[in-house]
């Protein structure tokens, strides 16, 4: 009740799959729409949860609520008993009586506030009902704005960033969508202008996978993107019909962090503007890693793979690798760097040397043959023999019950290890015994080779395989580029952007099915599942930069 003149009563019901009544002291309902009382009822709401939500700082986000927002979800249902109502209009359906406005506002603001303090659960309901509405108002409002722009072919409507071609025709134009301004400034100047337009991004854009749809629009950098392509964004309003470039290229260093750049990129691409993809029109760069110049010889290299394979070809020149086919010297050098770091790995966890070589090349060894007795004594006394055992103050076989398997366990002063199914299970391991392969292939040291008719012997493993390889670096001049702002422009076309020249690789989508459940577990925000894939994988990695 009001006062004398004015009685009150309503209830609030959610509209959605529950119909829970927040408060309820109806008497006699009836229903209209519009009026007075209405105005009063969404002014009072919006007020006291407004008010309320911020004194108890549940609004963390501190976004402006609107009353739309606050009430989505929400019917409501309001009696007023007055006397000497008016109306609006013959018809009498609407309430136009300026006293049941402020009736209404202040019954919200006396009672609503104790409804709210007594049930936390149901204001949380309504906070996060009201944070969906707020998120999708502002992505509908962004999309609006991004949309309502000029003609796309007009230089005003594109990213200031965006350098833009002459070309108008799309078969005939293509982007660069390249990582930095200081890339993009050698991109600017390099370029054809006839054909090829260059966007700089600014640092690493934002991971759309974990992102919300208002949260991707509010960002510059892809807005920037969005705009230049000028496809639109969002199921109604994309249109491929409307790309600028049929050529869209992603050209980023060639590190670490070029690649997840790239990454990012894609995953953009993937989730937002597949049809790109599905008609061959997104590209990958291949930008060099490195420049080698002897003399007047010059060559760029694409990555370290590819690095090591030069300085091996270069360093086996002339040489002759003893107990080896000619064929082989190049994969078993390749694999041998490989172990060389593995075994570095290892050395770092108290391993000695000497004991991972013969773990990594020592027949039939697996996490099973531990079960046998007699394996274990006669891989005890290769230890022994060998020389290692001489390191470590305790040293003894042991029986583990629980998997009924022998145990070899070494203990120093500082570390004690133990050779048992734990360690012969990890990955780690398994990929320590693969190389172990080509260790056996060239025999115990020394190692020996004959370079240009002269006997050369190596004690280690290392001295080895250094050797091979600071002679293919011997004379050598090795430019290491950081990034690819670090290039001439005349360096930057030659190797990236000249079409004649440079090498492009097309990113395709062959099951659409595997590549949207590999985007979720890189991209998405589930820890675990990434963790397990990043475990299972990490030794595939051939050309990791740390």
């Amino acid at each position: 009740m009001y006062d004398d003149s004015v009685q009150v009563d309503f209830a609030i019901l959610f509209n959605d799959s529950y119909t829970e009544n927040l408060y309820s002291f109806v008497n006699n309902i009836h229903t209209e729409e519009g009026g007075t009382h209405e105005a009063g009822f969404k002014a009072g709401y919006t007020k006291v949860f407004n008010n309320f939500v911020n004194k108890h700082g549940l609004n963390k986000d501190k976004v402006n609520l609107t009353g739309d927002d606050v009430r989505e979800g929400m019917s409501a249902i309001i009696s007023i008993r007055l006397n000497e109502p008016v109306f609006e209009g013959q018809t009498k359906t609407k309430l136009g009586s300026a006293v049941a406005k402020t009736a209404v506002e202040n019954i919200m603001g006396k009672f609503l506030p104790d409804f709210f303090e007594e049930n936390p659960s149901i204001i949380k309901r309504i906070l996060d009902k009201a944070m969906q509405a707020f998120r999708a108002r502002e992505a509908a409002r962004k999309a609006k704005e991004l949309t309502r722009r000029k003609n796309v072919l007009e230089v005003s409507t594109l990213p200031g960033k965006l350098a833009d071609c002459q070309e108008k025709d799309p078969t005939q134009a293509e982007v660069f969508i390249v990582e930095g301004d200081s890339a993009g400034g050698s991109a600017k100047q390099c370029r054809d202008r006839r054909t090829q337009a260059i966007l700089p991004l600014r640092g690493k854009i934002l991971n759309v996978e974990k992102a919300r749809f208002d949260k991707l629009l509010s960002s510059n950098e892809i807005r920037n993107l969005i705009t230049a392509l000028g496809t639109g964004i969002g199921k109604d309003d994309f249109n491929i019909e409307k790309l600028r470039y049929h050529k869209v290229i992603i050209m980023t260093d060639a590190d670490v962090d070029g690649a997840h750049i790239s990454t990012l990129i894609m995953t953009f691409f993937f989730r937002y503007m597949r049809e790109i993809i599905e008609r061959g029109y997104l590209y990958m760069a291949s930008p060099p890693l490195y420049k080698v110049k002897k003399g007047k010889f010059e060559k760029y290299i694409q990555n370290e793979e590819l690095m090591v394979n030069y300085l091996l070809d270069v360093g086996l020149e002339g040489v002759d690798i003893a107990n080896v086919q000619p064929h082989r010297y190049k994969e078993i050098l390749q694999n041998l760097i490989v172990l060389n770091r593995m075994i570095f790995k290892f050395e770092k966890k108290g391993f000695d040397r000497k004991l991972i070589k013969l773990l990594a090349s020592y027949d039939d060894l697996s996490y099973k043959k531990l079960e046998d007795e007699a394996f274990v004594n006669s891989l005890f006394a290769a230890m022994n023999e060998d020389g290692i055992l001489d390191g470590y103050i305790s040293k003894d076989i042991e029986f583990n019950e629980e998997y009924g398997r022998y145990n070899i366990v070494l203990a120093s002063h500082s570390v004690t290890i133990s050779v048992n199914t734990e360690l012969l299970s990890t990955p780690e391991f398994r990929e320590l015994r693969r190389l172990g392969v080509y260790l056996k292939e060239i025999g115990k040291a020394p190692y020996k080779l004959n370079v240009d008719g002269e006997i050369l012997n190596f004690d280690k493993l290392t001295e080895f395989v250094g050797y091979v390889e600071s002679r293919g670096k011997k004379g050598l001049s090795v430019q290491r580029y950081k990034g690819l702002g670090e290039m001439n422009p005349d360096q930057l076309w030659e190797t990236t952007v000249d079409p004649e020249t440079r090498k492009l690789y097309k990113i395709r989508i062959e099951d659409a099915e595997a590549a949207d459940e590999l985007f979720t577990l890189l991209m998405g925000d589930v820890v675990a599942p990434r963790r397990e894939f990043i475990e299972n994988n990490a030794l595939n990695v051939r050309n990791l930069d740390i």
